[in-house]
């Protein structure tokens, strides 16, 4: 009834008489409390037959993981299927990639959502559809192609099945006010901007990313496409307006939600820090910190090897370098990072660093080209010259895991022991988060 944006999308609601459900911040007149239905997410909402609010647009609300860091491989699942795993694969092939078996798989999701992974992943490409239906101006086609369907045809049968409306009678109440590909993503406050623009601002790379009092963008590349964006806070409403460049519309949905990790537009801060203010009393919490995501995994690898025993302006430096000599021109003026080919074919003389840390940035870029499973960051322990740190830095940034705790990190031994020494287990399963209020306390 309040309308908090601090519960936008940790439920929903749905009206009994009109068969539409909505976010909690839907500004219309709320219907009388015994003909509302409440469901934890939209994909459940939309199994039990209702249908989206055209008003709040349910597919704009931020992602209501309350098992974040407890249920890892869920989290890896969705993540995956949200870049597109079950549009080019089979639930045996991301069984394997899970390393678990489809009907453990298929028991997740039917714990936790009420339906088959399949069943999801349909439904999250209809929503990423309505998204750009009602805030673009691409075609209807085009739509289609960049939530990932292959056919027009299977595009309209899937979208009026699940949303209630034909794409082209839903494209009635679009009202975008730009012809560039803009998006509106969401999130919970608060949002500590100004300690997110902090963090970003002393790691800059030039040519790669962007930065200016409320906005942040930089060059990626993800799968075969290439691009750039720029994500403006509006802390008024909520949200990050992102304007987007892309030359390849079907990693769109991947992008997109890769922009949401790397800004954590979906983590529960009031939550977290609740949980936090249990586990180490005492503590000066910074309300609304959000983990600084990088682009890529890999990316984070290489800054975690380069930072390596070095001051953090030093490791910028290097950083900088290595962009400026390898990375690929995306226009007179960007860049994008180098691809571990590029880095395994150079002999990095460039870098001015210790011999046997250019060996092993470059023996971690052949083994990340050559290997079947790069992501599996416990395999980088058996590569000489990576250690616990390295890969624990990796993962914090580059996949934005919530429980990494970087234990032998000096500024995070310091600021613990002023703290008579608190238990750290105890702020599982969000010790990333705890690890980056101690750098900010």
């Amino acid at each position: 009834m309040a309308r908090d944006a601090r519960f936008d999308g940790q439920f929903f609601t749905a009206v009994k008489t009109t068969g539409i459900y909505c976010r909690p911040v839907c500004p219309a007149t709320p219907p009388q409390e015994h003909n509302v239905a409440y469901f934890a997410s939209a994909v459940e909402a939309a199994e039990a037959g209702y249908r989206p609010c055209l008003r709040c647009r349910p597919d704009s609300a931020p992602g209501s993981p309350a098992w974040k860091g407890v249920d890892t491989t869920l989290e890896r699942a969705l993540r995956l299927i949200d870049e597109g795993a079950l549009q080019e694969g089979t639930l045996n092939q991301l069984g394997e990639r899970l390393g678990i078996s489809d009907r453990y798989l298929r028991q997740l999701f039917q714990k936790r959502f009420g339906v088959a992974p399949k069943t999801y992943s349909l439904y999250r490409q209809c929503l990423f559809a309505k998204q750009l239906l009602h805030q673009t101006r691409l075609p209807i086609t085009d739509v289609a192609y960049a939530s990932g369907f292959q056919s027009l045809r299977r595009f309209n049968d899937c979208f009026k099945t699940r949303m209630g409306l034909n794409p082209s009678q839903l494209r009635r109440y679009a009202s975008p006010d730009h012809d560039e590909l803009v998006l509106t993503l969401a999130y919970r406050p608060p949002l500590a901007w100004d300690r997110l623009h902090h963090f970003l601002n002393r790691r800059l790379i030039e040519g790669q990313e962007w930065l200016g009092d409320d906005f942040y963008g930089r060059t990626f590349v993800w799968g075969q496409a290439k691009g750039h964006f720029t994500a403006t806070h509006e802390p008024r409403h909520h949200c990050f307006r992102v304007a987007l460049t892309i030359d390849d519309l079907s990693a769109l949905q991947g992008v997109v939600g890769n922009i949401r990790r790397l800004l954590d537009l979906d983590a529960d801060t009031r939550a977290i820090e609740e949980h936090l203010n249990a586990a180490v009393p005492g503590l000066p919490l910074v309300a609304g910190l959000r983990l600084p995501g990088m682009w890529a995994l890999f990316e984070a690898g290489v800054r975690a090897i380069l930072g390596q025993q070095i001051s953090e302006l030093a490791a910028r430096r290097l950083v900088q370098n290595l962009v400026d000599a390898l990375g690929e021109p995306l226009d007179d003026q960007k860049r994008c990072f180098p691809t571990p080919a590029s880095i395994a074919a150079s002999d990095l003389a460039f870098l001015k660093m210790i011999a046997a840390r250019r060996d092993t940035l470059r023996r971690y870029a052949e083994w990340y080209r050559d290997s079947e499973t790069p992501e599996d960051t416990t395999q980088w322990l058996a590569l000489k010259g990576i250690g616990p740190w390295t890969v624990d830095y990796a993962r914090l940034r580059g996949i934005s895991h919530p429980d990494i705790w970087l234990s032998g990190d000096l500024v995070v031994k310091k600021k613990l022991h002023a703290l008579d020494d608190a238990d750290p287990r105890q702020a599982a399963p969000w010790r990333s988060y705890l690890t980056l209020q101690l750098w900010n306390h």
